[in-house]
């Protein structure tokens, strides 16, 4: 064994291990925390706010998809603007636009002002959250970097199960009188908390290869996004005019137009947002199709279900985030499942075939619920179904994104890795949207308000879809790589 004072050992020339690694890793995840909070809380708040606020049934929508728009054509930039002007100044900016927005919703006095909040609120959240895995890199050494990333995902599932009860029990608690908007008040002693830990023990970080920012490709595909989400959620409203199916069918070449954008920048020395490289791997595009296609069931059940339990159950906001815990409880189960047994390298891709089989079974098992249930189905009643539905997500989830990832080339893994997490906030505003508008499109209104026998048939075409969805992701998990890439598991 070699030792420090042996002469014939060479020197160490690693920089030492940042001093307050672990109290900037809190600062990392409370922001992550605030985050997937504000992500989940309108879904259980959604009926409350549109009570008060007036709006139609889209203003429900728009709280979630304007949110997690926002966030995923923010995503695209939010990292660079780490590289090039430093990640803890990006963190502090966009924790302090964050808590500023959060109090622009808590006052909202219309449906615009709130949505225009959110958006804001999606935006700012896609400057601070990208800073802190850079900086987790970074901090810690090789061999903590695995302990440091592996906080996130109890973390994460702390707060998937605490974030629908808390946001149900402080809208029914209405503290100080503020009913749903303490679920955005609450973030101002968190920002600031936040804010704080930042300056003191978030290290500077920059890259030292910085790349510009391709604003013409961040205008196209934003663009692109809108023509498609747009006339999702409000052609309902309006009867589906012309007009909506123009749009929609007008997103298509806006995203082929995006895509040529970026080749013609990489060829001529810029930096794209996309690496084009990426759309000739097999293994790329089937995860962004797989992506999409298992996101927006996700986040698009997520809302369906809050809607019905509210909605066609009478079920009060708090109830309706305890019903919802069984699921979050199978998220974490499967995770513990996938991590502990070690099935990610024993089964590889087979691990998503199995969760998304899970996953079926507990859409069905709901469908059957509601069939023998009827109007009168408990949360007890849905518990099984929810939490083997749960289980299914957790399982696919963990394996994810290692397995895409390993069939692209290492210097491709940056821009894959950013556009996925992309993809994701994009397919949960595609899923509020869709499923969000076949939901009420199903509601029957009558002169007294709707038939509450159609929110059982609303919801049973949500889960029929869901069904849709992950045959989808089925069959596109078959373009991936078999394995994820054992440096992976390495970490």
């Amino acid at each position: 064994m070699t030792t420090a004072l042996d002469p014939a050992a060479p020197p160490d020339t690693r920089p030492a291990a940042y001093r307050w690694r672990w109290a900037a890793l809190f600062v990392i995840l409370a922001a992550e925390v605030m985050d997937l909070l504000d992500a989940l809380v309108t879904t259980i708040a959604g009926p409350s706010i549109q009570a008060e606020l007036g709006g139609s049934e889209s203003l429900i929508q728009w709280l979630g998809a304007g949110y997690t728009l926002a966030m995923a054509v923010g995503l695209i930039t939010g990292g660079r603007l780490g590289d090039l002007y430093g990640r803890k100044r990006m963190f502090m900016i966009g924790a302090a636009g964050f808590v500023a927005a959060s109090a622009l919703c808590a006052v909202a006095t219309t449906p615009e002002m709130l949505i225009g909040a959110r958006v804001l609120q999606g935006l700012l959240g896609a400057v601070l959250l990208p800073q802190g895995l850079g900086m987790i890199k970074e901090m810690f050494p090789p061999k903590e970097a695995g302990a440091a990333f592996g906080a996130f995902g109890p973390v994460m599932g702390l707060s998937a199960v605490g974030g629908p009860i808390l946001a149900g029990w402080l809208v029914d608690a209405d503290l100080l009188g503020t009913g749903w908007r303490m679920i955005f008040l609450i973030n101002l002693p968190l920002g600031l908390l936040a804010l704080l830990g930042a300056a003191k023990f978030l290290p500077e970080s920059r890259s030292a290869q910085a790349s510009r920012l391709d604003l013409g490709g961040v205008a196209l595909v934003s663009a692109g996004a809108l023509l498609l989400l747009y006339p999702l959620v409000q052609g309902r409203e309006l009867d589906w005019p012309a007009w909506t199916f123009v749009m929609m069918a007008a997103s298509l070449p806006v995203f082929l137009l995006f895509g040529r954008q970026q080749i013609a920048r990489r060829r001529a020395g810029g930096d794209p947002l996309v690496e084009p490289s990426l759309f000739r791997r097999r293994a790329f595009t089937g995860g962004l199709v797989a992506g999409l296609a298992f996101f927006s069931g996700m986040i698009g059940f997520g809302l369906a279900f809050s809607l019905y339990v509210q909605l066609g159950l009478g079920f009060s906001p708090l109830k309706a985030g305890l019903a919802s815990v069984p699921q979050s409880l199978g998220i974490v189960i499967g995770f513990g499942i996938a991590g502990g047994a070690g099935l990610t390298r024993k089964l590889g891709r087979r691990l998503l075939h199995l969760g998304l089989a899970v996953m079926a079974a507990g859409t069905l098992g709901f469908v059957i619920t509601l069939d023998q249930a009827g109007a009168g189905v408990t949360p007890w009643q849905l518990s099984p179904a929810l939490g083997v539905f749960g289980i299914g997500m957790g399982l696919v989830m963990a394996p994810f994104f290692d397995i895409i990832l390993a069939g692209v080339q290492p210097h491709e893994t940056g821009s894959a890795a950013g556009t996925l997490t992309a993809v994701q906030q994009l397919g949960g505003a595609i899923g509020i949207a869709l499923l969000g508008t076949l939901f009420f499109d199903t509601v029957r209104f009558g002169p007294l308000g709707p038939d509450p026998t159609s929110f059982a048939d609303a919801m049973h075409l949500v889960l029929w879809v869901e069904v849709a969805l992950l045959a989808v992701t089925f069959l596109a998990a078959f373009l991936l790589p078999r394995q994820a890439r054992e440096e992976e598991h390495a970490h």
